[in-house]
């Protein structure tokens, strides 16, 4: 954690400085701003949290409940999810309140009696050790609280608007073209509306999105066929594996996922009601929790469950659904205009809950949005930047509902149905990555290069997330994973892993050391005069050395940068490898050294040479301001 650079700090030093918005931010909802967000939940939260950090950027986000979520219906957290939270300072919290996958247990029919189950298999959740980061099952509102205390604490203090509820929004011209229509839904002037006008809207209110339907987008899918009886109980048990994730199928057909959650006594527990025949008209969604719980002990018999305590239940039909887009841009407008609204989340994908996807997925559409919102609107990038996150999380969405449909049907399927005794297991342990967050790979683009150099960096790959490692740190000579030292502060990272020289001697990656520090084209050039010198991007180096071994006085002074208005030198930005774990090798990172770009949202964007420069130069150029500002010296 970085802090005292502006001066000593004496309380909390996650409470960063207030700055521009921040310093005055006024209390009631203002007539303009430049981003409206639409709804609280984990895509909105996450995207209002990443432009909190933002201070030049006014952003408001809107919910119409009348104060914060009490209970969420969403409770997965993936491994890729938490290494989220690591940028935004709340992992370590996080985990210590949550239920921790480790494995999963399958249950199946007796082969000697089959109105029994028996445990037939038991998974681990992580066997190909994919993140250092756990598998976690927690509270959705717990999540949320958490984004509402980073927003808060953060340069743009930024808290939820609650008690407004969306209408409709129109796009016209001007400085603030989108005109969006609220009604308040809480307080004595409830039911009155109120026009605002913004530069950009985000909607994230969920599937039934009123902001997707102003921008005319549609939804296309699968007819929802089957339909689950979802509930948050606390109960007596005398099933062996009750807090142990399981998939259960019994001889009658039914089925059941058992999630742990978090506090040691609740679970939750999705029941199969079967297919939905033909002119429901959604009577199934009349289901009772009293024929719930039943449905629920007729798959568990022998073992019986007393419920004692309902915290929440649901009834849902299973369907997968996608939208055309997700801005405001038609296909035939491609290319003419930049869009100014966004959906995210559950307004534009929509899937089943038991793959533990929708939460995850949705908070990775807000920080794709979030960081990019914030560079547009900074000044930082052209608005040409905007395009991307409608093609790169339209292909994410996509493949969360292939994935899903198989998940599915595989946990409908009944006992004599499937291909093999272990289909289900099989699957679950084949497929680990993609649910766990790791198999998203955006494709080249403005934003993402062609893996020319990538075999300088195999274990990086381009368009993927930056998988950190361990390192040990020069100065204090702590051992730590060079990925968790990247908060979510909308910078982009340059990793510079250095050639066998020692550091200072001349080599390549002293020579490239002078030419980020000095050069016209080099992406630090375009850092405004008067910020930090590392204001917009974060250079590392991380030498071939065990700590012990790396000089850092003879450093180049850009990896050491002066930092705020004491112009303090910055040492943390130097590392030497752990001879325990050489992230060299872990990782496949060439002897002769390599430059690995890692976006704002963590995602890897090339791989060049030490030597690269022109390359590296010409990659950020069509990312930065049209006319760069004073290089830096």
């Amino acid at each position: 954690m970085h802090f005292h650079h502006h001066g000593y700090v004496s309380g909390d030093p996650r409470v960063q400085p207030a700055a521009g918005v921040g310093l005055d931010r006024p209390d009631e909802l203002p007539d303009r701003m430049d981003v409206l967000i639409v709804g609280t939940g984990p895509a909105g939260m996450l995207a209002a949290a990443q432009l909190a950090q933002f201070p030049g950027v006014s952003t408001r986000i809107i919910e119409r409940r009348p104060g914060r979520l009490a209970i969420g219906q969403a409770d997965g957290i993936q491994a890729r999810s938490v290494e989220t939270f690591q940028a935004f300072g709340f992992a370590e919290r996080i985990i210590a309140e949550a239920y921790r996958i480790t494995e999963m247990a399958f249950w199946k029919p007796d082969p000697a009696d089959a109105t029994r189950i028996v445990r037939s298999a038991r998974a681990l959740d992580d066997p190909a050790g994919i993140s250092e980061f756990p598998h976690l099952i927690v509270n959705q509102a717990r999540v949320l609280d958490y984004f509402a205390e980073f927003m808060a604490n953060s340069p743009a203090r930024m808290r939820p608007d609650y008690g407004w509820d969306f209408v409709r929004l129109e796009v016209g011209e001007g400085d603030y073209p989108v005109t969006v229509t609220l009604t308040r839904t809480a307080g004595p002037d409830a039911g009155t509306e109120r026009t605002v006008r913004a530069k950009y809207v985000v909607g994230a209110d969920g599937a039934r999105s009123r902001v997707r339907d102003s921008i005319g987008c549609t939804m296309a899918g699968d007819k929802a066929n089957h339909a689950w009886g979802v509930m948050d109980v606390l109960a007596n048990t005398d099933f062996p594996d009750i807090r142990t994730k399981c998939a259960i199928t019994s001889g009658s057909g039914g089925s059941i996922l058992l999630i742990p959650r978090e506090g040691g006594h609740l679970f939750r527990m999705y029941v199969d009601l079967g297919v939905v025949p033909e002119g429901d008209a959604g009577a199934v969604r009349q289901t009772s929790i009293e024929q719930i719980i039943a449905q629920a002990n007729a798959i568990i018999h022998p073992y019986t469950l007393d419920v004692r305590n309902v915290a929440w239940h649901s009834v849902y039909e299973v369907g997968h659904r996608l939208t055309d887009r997700f801005d405001d841009v038609v296909p035939a407008d491609r290319g003419t205009r930049t869009p100014r609204v966004f959906i995210t989340g559950d307004a534009c994908h929509t899937h089943s809950a038991k793959a533990g996807q929708g939460m995850n997925v949705s908070m990775q559409d807000g920080f794709n949005i979030g960081w990019k919102l914030g560079h547009v609107l900074e000044g930082r990038s052209p608005e040409e930047l905007l395009a991307t996150y409608s093609a790169e999380r339209q292909v994410v969405a996509k493949n969360l509902i292939d994935f899903d449909k198989e998940w599915s049907t595989l946990m409908a399927k009944k006992p004599e149905e499937f291909n093999s005794p272990s289909e289900l297991e099989d699957f679950y342990v084949s497929t680990a990555e993609f649910p766990a967050g790791f198999m998203t790979q955006y494709a080249p683009s403005i934003l993402i290069g062609e893996p020319a150099h990538q075999d300088l960096a195999a274990g990086f790959p381009i368009g993927k997330r930056f998988k950190s490692a361990p390192v040990v740190r020069v100065c204090d000579t702590n051992p730590l994973h060079l990925g968790h030292q990247a908060t979510a502060d909308g910078r982009w990272r340059i990793y510079v892993f250095a050639d066998p020289a020692v550091a200072g001697a001349p080599s390549p990656t002293t020579d490239l050391a002078a030419w980020l520090a000095e050069a016209p084209d080099s992406p630090l050039a375009a850092t405004p005069e008067g910020l930090d010198r590392d204001a917009w991007f974060d250079v590392k180096v991380i030498y071939q050395q065990p700590h012990t071994e790396v000089d850092i006085t003879a450093v180049p002074d850009v990896f050491k940068p002066q930092v705020g208005p004491f112009a303090l030198t910055y040492l943390e930005k130097v590392y030497g490898t752990d001879p325990s774990a050489d992230i060299f090798d872990l990782r496949g990172i060439s002897r002769d050294g390599a430059v690995v770009v890692v976006r704002p949202d963590q995602y890897v964007a090339t791989v060049l040479p030490l030597t690269a420069t022109a390359e590296l130069a010409a990659f950020f150029a069509p990312l930065l301001p049209r006319q760069s500002a004073v290089p830096v010296s």
